[in-house]
């Protein structure tokens, strides 16, 4: 008998570095996926591209679009398109949050990271909105002067 995956293991597949400079990220949602056999083993491989990728919620079901999976070699014609829509899996109560304050507020489901859970594919969405060029400006500017003061603490001991 085989032994159950545990489900606290998390395998980073993924992540969306340029999301963090792009957007102002408000709140961090998980949600699972609806994948096919073709997909799941060509993320085991890591050959994933998610910084196209973003979220809506259509008829209250969440969908993924702009993930590119690429194909699994080894699959012939069972294989499975590589930028389709995926569905995403969430809980009623936060398909209508995320519906309402998309519609009305203005803000965007990106995709910040795609992991394993266990045996499960995950992906973390962050509900964002854009930051402005000065606000990206200052960002820099925060980053750089945090990483000067590091420096001088490390020379100073």
């Amino acid at each position: 008998m085989s032994k159950p995956a545990e489900t606290g293991v998390v395998k980073v597949i993924a992540t969306n570095r340029k999301a963090s400079h792009e957007f102002q990220i408000h709140e961090r949602v998980e949600a699972g996926l609806v994948l096919v056999g073709s997909e799941v083993k060509s993320l085991r491989d890591a050959k994933v591209v998610i910084s196209d990728g973003y979220a809506a919620i259509e008829k209250g079901e969440g969908w993924l679009y702009g993930v590119q999976i690429n194909e699994y070699p080894w699959a012939n014609r069972w294989n499975h398109e590589i930028k389709r829509k995926r569905k995403l899996l969430l809980h009623k109560q936060e398909l209508v949050k995320l519906g309402s304050k998309t519609r009305e507020r203005g803000y965007t489901l990106i995709p910040l990271s795609l992991y394993f859970r266990g045996a499960r594919v995950k992906i973390e969405l962050g509900l964002c909105t854009h930051k402005k060029l000065h606000d990206k400006r200052e960002a820099k500017r925060a980053a750089d002067d945090q990483r000067e003061i590091d420096r001088a603490i490390k020379r100073a001991r």
